[in-house]
């Protein structure tokens, strides 16, 4: 079934030099549980495409759907409800809030979610990523990859059906990168969860099932779907299944 529907999409934007298309007419279907990379030069709109599939942006025409939601069609709002629901993000900047612990970082979804147990459940997913240790330390006292493992945390605490991975390791030393994409399709696997990355290394492209080119805000090649791996929950350390 596929999880995200993309049909003649367009975003223009006005700029003093006129008008600047960003994305020119991409057509695209992602399915549940699948690995998708996309690869492409700066200013190729791979990020862009990225914010309108997260419903960060929205499209200047064309249709986007995104686990049977309808994102043009939605007030900003319910966007910030499909995104807390439905969407994790890890960017290259980690994002965390600084005055906030690690533990309190993680938690900011469920919190806002109304999640009774949202600190228990911060701890567990801090736990899956290493980091049991350092609920308390706040981001400047963590390392770059302990603060990308922070993000990772936050962004599969709701147990998300697309994780949008933008640059992830941009900022990291390469072995500290590669153990952060180890986490990130470790975590995408156990829990099912459809993965996009957007990442200049085709190295680290070709670890998703799929790869997508872009160029001048269109898709120019596409490897095709290729078998998708059965959607399933495997047990924690616990031996539980997460609860979100």
């Amino acid at each position: 079934m596929a999880l995200i529907r993309l049909s003649d999409l367009h975003l223009n934007l006005r700029s003093g030099a006129g008008e600047v298309n960003i994305l020119r007419g991409i057509d695209l279907e992602v399915n549940e549980g699948e690995t998708v990379s996309i690869v492409g030069p700066s200013g190729a709109g791979k990020s862009t495409l990225m914010m309108v599939m997260g419903g960060l942006e929205q499209a200047s025409t064309g249709s986007v759907s995104v686990a049977e939601h309808d994102l043009s069609a939605m007030s900003e709002d319910a966007l910030a409800e499909f995104r807390r629901d439905t969407v994790g993000i890890v960017f290259q900047a980690f994002r965390l809030v600084p005055t906030m612990t690690a533990l309190e970082n993680v938690a900011i979804p469920l919190e806002l979610a109304g999640h009774r147990d949202a600190f228990a459940l911060a701890g567990e997913s801090l736990e899956r990523v290493g980091l049991g240790h350092r609920v308390t330390h706040y981001p400047d006292q963590l390392s770059g990859g302990e603060q990308q493992r922070v993000a990772i945390a936050r962004a599969f605490v709701t147990r998300p059906k697309l994780l949008l991975a933008d640059e992830p390791t941009g900022n990291l030393d390469g072995s500290t990168g590669d153990r952060i994409m180890e986490l990130l399709f470790e975590l995408s696997e156990r829990h099912g969860t459809t993965l996009v990355l957007i990442t200049h290394d085709m190295g680290l492209a070709e670890h998703c099932a799929r790869v997508i080119s872009m160029a001048d805000g269109r898709i120019v090649n596409d490897t095709g779907a290729r078998p998708v791996r059965a959607v399933t929950d495997k047990p924690d350390a616990a031996g539980e299944r997460q609860r979100a």
